[in-house]
């Protein structure tokens, strides 16, 4: 345990201070306090792509099959159309994996926090890595924290666990109920207003701003790109935007909110 969560330099081992369970406890604590209001947005969003799955001619044990071995929406939503058209299963799985490459570099932004674990550990964590993790914990562990492992197991599970969980209930609400549920709730619409509500607090600066307007509106204009690349092209040069911006930006005004 202690090679995974690290324990302080110096002091007393035994205080609660630097006791690493404690460490972990109050990081997860953490961690779910900053993350538990994505909770409505991730099951809304499950209940949609459980019905999307039943609704486009898949069985009830494949649906479920598939939400928890692929467990990435915007995969889902992208082979279900070439599933229900008997797409060769090769196109489909490489299909699934250009939409996912965001999460090549979700992975290489949170690998070097995780050095010190095992590769087991680290295949466990990567496959639980997503958009809500990204959003919170290179918040609470910037690259200058790198080297240093106390609190963020505790951290990252309290992002990612309930949200899984909250996914696969959802996911399973939507499947089993996919008949009884009618479009005209616009579930898919709420889960969206949900992540908004979560997005706005985030965007607290000038260079977190430029990104969100840049990817936004590449997201729309690239919108016809096959495979849904339009989502991959729209993150990559939102986050080029926001890191262009912020090296212009003196060092006094990358703080400032965006309302300065």
């Amino acid at each position: 345990m202690q090679k995974e969560t690290g324990e302080a330099a110096s002091g007393d081992c035994h205080s609660p201070g630097s006791d690493p369970r404690h460490i972990e406890k109050q990081a997860f604590q953490e961690g779910w306090r900053a993350s538990a209001s994505t909770i409505p947005a991730v099951l809304a969003w499950g209940m949609v792509s459980g019905m999307a799955m039943v609704k486009s001619g898949m069985s009830i044990f494949q649906s479920l099959g598939m939400s928890l071995l692929v467990y990435a929406g915007s995969a889902q939503f992208a082979v279900l159309p070439l599933l229900a058209v008997g797409t060769p299963l090769l196109v489909v799985f490489f299909t699934a994996m250009i939409v996912n490459l965001r999460f090549v570099i979700f992975s290489a932004a949170v690998a070097p926090h995780f050095e010190h674990l095992p590769w087991y550990r680290r295949i466990w964590y990567g496959f639980f890595n997503g958009d809500i993790s990204m959003a919170f914990f290179p918040q609470r562990f910037p690259p200058s924290t790198f080297g240093q492992p106390a609190g963020k197991i505790g951290y990252f599970a309290a992002i990612c666990y309930p949200g899984w969980v909250a996914w696969q209930l959802g996911a399973t609400i939507g499947i089993l109920l996919a008949s009884q549920i009618p479009e005209s709730w616009n579930i898919g619409f709420a889960g969206t207003l949900a992540l908004i509500a979560i997005m706005i607090p985030m965007t607290s600066n000038l260079p977190a701003l430029a990104g969100v307007v840049v990817s936004g509106t590449v997201a729309v204009l690239a919108l016809g790109l096959p495979y849904r690349l339009g989502l991959l092209v729209a993150m990559l040069l939102g986050m080029a935007t926001a890191l262009l911006v912020d090296k212009l930006l003196p060092g006094n005004d990358k703080g400032e909110g965006v309302a300065a």
